[in-house]
């Protein structure tokens, strides 16, 4: 080997820079240690809400030691920022998708136009998009140009006043189309900065925020949030800042009256119909018919005094609140307000009068205000003005926001203030169509553009707010259409397994290849132990994030680093029985060794691009790990076990590649494999059969990110029996389901119901509802909070949830598709150049086929039965192009083996050029089989249950893989030879025609 002093020098510099960013992580680790043990010693747990209160306490303590110099000048601020980054499912936190509204976009370029032509093309729009793979964008103007005569540059769809610099009465349609492509495009990018700078004032660590294509989708991961709502609320908040002028209460005084007098009129005809339709039925069971009677005076107001019945409290006289009512009763109001014959009772003066609803007060009522509305409901100041904002106190000591406003909204500002004061009324403060405040003016005119919010807000949401009005107000609504979220004991308890699962794989690999190959395995593991250095270091220089499944891809990387040993061992091993001496057999075994390792990497790197490039959040951990892996495998396996090798042979030492136990293990193979494959074939089409008949009969078990949905995982403070929680969610949600999810204690349940609304709205509902009706299950003192927080430290609630809307699940089913058929295209054609024969292509292809279809298979057959989750979803997808990778590893292996015996033995038959290979690779086929099958089996057992199912689909992949190399690949690529038989007559006679001369 050449320059051996240069790798030397190189791994040795390596090394230490990946010890160097590693320390960063130790040095947090030591820190965060110090401040649990702090926050536990200062907060009892017989202090109520003990579990926050030490969180407080904890990052108080990381606050005041923040720049204390630890070692070397490194503070834990300067560690925090430089760490090994841990993902959701290892530290907690929150991963959404945001899906900006390009409907609202184009409705805002439109300025909300009431054009048929515009309005029906999003009618027709919003229906496509629920089962299209199409932009929104894409989908409208496709209905618009649909339309007869419709055209996008008319006054009342895009050629209007906000437009007019860039769109022009003239314009085709599919010039308009490029402009307004290119706004909507500005507006996401918009929405993607407000975002980015509402999570960088957020206070996460490593938040990660990325744009996902042009389809108004940004992924959003906060690793370590806790708050939960607090996550959603800052991400969702359009923040949109309104400044109004008020009614005062007496100058509605009349109008409520009437409003009263005539809804008596209207409630009175509903109750009379309800009455009716009530008598009209059967009245064969009483009780039935009191009990709708008694919902119906629930519902429907008696009609003596609709509207005045349902207040509360009056508002303070000559003040802005009209009238106080009850939360519960708003939508009531808003009903009645709405109704044509009640709005034809205001004033002309007023007919443009905008009702909206303060903040609800503790006592769960809340104020109603007439807000001085105009023809186009716009306020005369919005919150664009807006170029700072603070969290302060007002003169009563509460949390306020204060706002400076630019040049034009001082202006503005100070003209509403004045008349405000000349008129002596109030100016209404709404964010998001909720009244904050309406202070009066009574000083005169306020000059210079400072504005105070005041309300009954905690610190928290006052620096929130303060942090969303500074960012900016997102240009359209923002929806979450897929969400995990990861409580932090679960996230601990991920670590813990997976740091297990690694432990006992890696012990066992290390004692393996020293019982296998000596001295030499143990030169093999310290280079494995190189390996794995250099792959968290990398991990942590390149700030990736390291998951759960990305520990199994490190995990795995394990058995890839023994495979390439293994390799170059046989190889060694095959050049030593030739009757080599040892420093030639060396050379030779690596050099040979060379193609085969470079060949089975590269084909499993190709699965690795593909997830890194189509995957999301684990998926694409696992990706990165992987793909890092296979780079650290090839260099420590051919350059540093080589130095080790050399180093130690150079004074003449004997070192044999072996033990006594394993000197003429598989040394004198002979099996007529392709004898074998017609019973193959048998048993392989047997196989294929019974996994389709079973995926078309029985099914598979897609999951939550495969149809849509939404899920939880459950912990009880004891074992619960799954179908009794069944019928109790189904009782409350109409469809439901619930597995245990790992111990007996822990669920995991499932239901569409309201799967097609994505608000946080109806997630809270769903999760109120999920708590009640849990309760029998669940301590009587938890409460609904301790509930969807997990329960703090007691671990009892939800620990993890999921949420994806339908459209982006047929997305990630899309993805799937292209991913796996990607994958094998990509692979045929680089098996193709690399061997320059098409019927290798077709027989890695057949046996990579042949491993997906059975895997399903297992999967479709099992699922009902086995006692962990076996779903089809992004995880097993990732799964399946792993297979995919390990099984293209071993069978390029064997080819190539077939390859250099074809152009070495040239009269030789091609079948037995074929079982001779086969013969010669069973030994590495067998040995890196079963230590990445032992390496498996122990994430499997060890490694948490989020992965079980994971894991599960690998172990049969590798399984069918080993079995498919030898038994599929072969021989169809074999079968698919059509001169094979001439070849071999050409054999023959030149064999006979040498005897005959001898």
């Amino acid at each position: 080997m050449q320059n051996k002093g240069l790798i030397k020098v190189f791994a040795i510099l390596f090394g230490l820079v990946c010890i160097y960013q590693l320390s960063f992580t130790f040095i947090t680790n030591n820190v965060e240690s110090e401040a649990e043990d702090f926050a536990r010693q200062k907060i009892s747990e017989n202090v109520e809400n003990y579990s926050a209160l030490r969180d407080v306490e904890q990052q108080n303590y990381l606050d005041s030691v923040g720049n204390n110099e630890i070692v070397a000048g490194i503070t834990y601020s300067d560690a925090k920022d430089k760490e090994l980054n841990k993902g959701l499912d290892l530290k907690g936190g929150i991963n959404v998708i945001l899906q900006i509204s390009v409907k609202d976009i184009l409705a805002g370029l439109a300025n909300n136009t009431d054009d048929p032509a515009f309005n029906q093309a999003i009618a027709e729009a919003d229906e496509a998009s629920t089962d299209s793979q199409d932009d929104y964008v894409d989908l409208f103007f496709e209905a618009f140009n649909n339309i007869p005569d419709a055209k996008l540059a008319s006054p009342d769809v895009f050629a209007n006043k906000t437009l007019s610099d860039e769109i022009n009465f003239e314009m085709s349609n599919d010039e308009v189309e490029t402009v307004i492509r290119r706004k909507v495009d500005e507006s996401i990018t918009s929405a993607f900065e407000v975002l980015r700078k509402r999570i960088d004032k957020f206070g996460v660590t490593q938040p990660n925020i990325q744009r996902l294509g042009n389809s108004g989708r940004i992924l959003v991961e906060l690793p370590g949030a806790k708050d939960i709502n607090r996550v959603q609320g800052l991400l969702q908040s359009t923040a949109q800042l309104e400044f109004w002028h008020v009614y005062k209460n007496n100058e509605l005084g009349n109008f409520l009256a009437q409003a009263n007098n005539v809804l008596k009129d209207v409630v009175g005809e509903e109750t009379e119909v309800q009455a009716d339709t009530t008598a009209a039925e059967s009245d064969s069971d009483i009780d039935e018919l009191l009990a709708e009677s008694e919902e119906s005076t629930d519902e429907v107001s008696t009609g003596n005094n609709p509207l005045f019945e349902l207040v509360e409290g009056p508002g303070f006289q000559g003040g802005p609140v009209l009238a106080y009512f009850s939360v519960q009763d708003t939508a009531k109001v808003n009903k009645y307000l709405s109704m044509p014959q009640v709005r034809s009772l205001l004033p002309a003066e007023q007919r443009y009068a905008k009702f909206a609803w303060g903040i609800p007060e503790e006592e769960g009522v809340v104020g109603l205000y007439a807000l001085k509305g105009n023809r186009n409901m716009e306020p005369p100041l919005s919150g664009d003005v807006i170029t700072d904002a603070q969290q302060t106190y007002d003169q009563m000591g509460r949390v306020a926001v204060s706002m400076q406003m630019d040049g034009r909204g001082a202006k503005l500002w100070e003209e509403m203030t004045g008349l405000a004061s000349t008129q002596q009324s109030n100016i209404a403060i709404v964010l998001d169509n909720t009244v904050y405040s309406a202070p009066g003016v009574s000083t005169g005119p306020i000059s210079g553009g400072r504005s105070e919010i005041s309300g009954d807000f905690t610190i928290t949401e006052g620096q929130d707010l303060a942090n969303v009005l500074r960012a900016g107000k997102l240009p359209a609504s923002a929806d979450i259409i897929q969400s995990e979220i990861v409580g932090p004991s679960l996230g601990q308890e991920a670590i813990d397994s997976g740091i297990w699962s690694f432990a006992i794989a890696l012990v066992f690999v290390l004692l393996w290849m020293i019982f296998y190959y000596g001295k030499a395995g143990l030169f093999a593991d310290v280079a494995l132990a190189v390996n794995i250095l250099f792959i968290f270091g990398i991990l942590a220089g390149l700030g990736a994030v390291l998951t759960l499944p990305g520990i199994a891809g490190i995990v795995l990387t394990i058995g890839i680093s023994v495979d390439a040993n293994v390799l170059i061992f046989e190889r060694i091993r095959e050049e030593l029985a030739k009757g080599k001496v040892q420093k030639d057999a060396i050379k030779d075994g690596f050099n040979n060794a060379l193609s085969s390792i470079l060949d089975a990497n590269i084909t499993t790197g190709l699965t690795g691009f593909i997830l890194l490039i189509l995957g999301t959040g684990p998926i694409k951990g696992f990706a990165t790990t992987l793909l890092i892996g296979i780079a650290t495998s090839l260099f420590t396996a051919i350059f540093i076990t080589r130095l080790f090798i050399d180093g130690y042979g150079k004074n003449g030492k004997s070192l044999d590649f072996a033990t006594g136990a394993t000197k003429n293990l598989f040394r004198n193979v002979k099996i007529d494999w392709l004898g074998k494959r017609k019973m193959a074939y048998i048993i392989s089409g047997i196989l294929i059969i019974i996994s389709i008949g079973s995926i078309i009969v029985q099914g598979l078990n897609p999951g939550v990110d495969f149809v849509g949905g939404r899920t939880y995982t459950v912990r009880f403070d004891q074992d619960v029996n799954p179908t009794d929680v069944e019928q109790d969610l189904i009782a409350e949600f109409g469809s439901a389901e619930a597995k245990t999810f790992g111990p007996n204690n822990q669920l995991k349940i499932t239901t569409k119901y309201k799967v097609d609304e994505e608000s946080t709205a109806v997630d809270n509902e769903i999760q109120q509802s999920m708590f009640n009706a849990l309760q029998s299950y669940l301590p009587q003192d938890l409460t609904f909070d301790e509930f969807t927080t997990g329960g703090a430290e007691r671990e009892i609630g939800i620990m993890q949830s999921m949420k994806v809307g339908p459209t982006i699940a047929d997305d990630i089913k899309n993805d799937s598709f292209w991913a796996i058929l990607g994958s094998l295209v990509v692979i045929f054609l680089y098996i193709l150049l690399r061997f320059r024969k098409w019927q290798f292509s077709i027989g890695a292809v057949a046996a990579v086929a042949h491993d997906v279809i059975i895997v399903l298979g297992v999967f479709s057959l099992l699922y009902k039965v086995m006692p962990f989750s076996m779903e089809i979803n992004q995880a097993f997808i990732a799964a399946i192009l792993t297979v995919i990778g390990y099984s293209l590893n071993d069978t390029v292996v064997v080819f190539d083996r077939i390859r250099e015996f074809v152009n070495e033995h040239t009269s030789w038959p091609l079948g037995k050029t074929v079982n001779v290979a086969l013969d010669s690779t069973i030994s590495r086929t067998l040995n890196t089989s079963l230590t990445t099958l032992i390496v498996l089996l122990a994430i499997f057992i060890f490694g948490g249950e989020s992965i079980r199912g994971f894991m599960f689909a690998l172990i049969i992949g590798v399984i069918v893989g080993t079995y498919s190399s030898l038994f599929i690949a072969t021989p169809v690529m074999f079968d698919s030879v059509t001169d094979k038989s001439k070849i071999e007559k050409k054999k023959k006679i030149e064999e006979d025609s040498e005897a005959t001369t001898a």
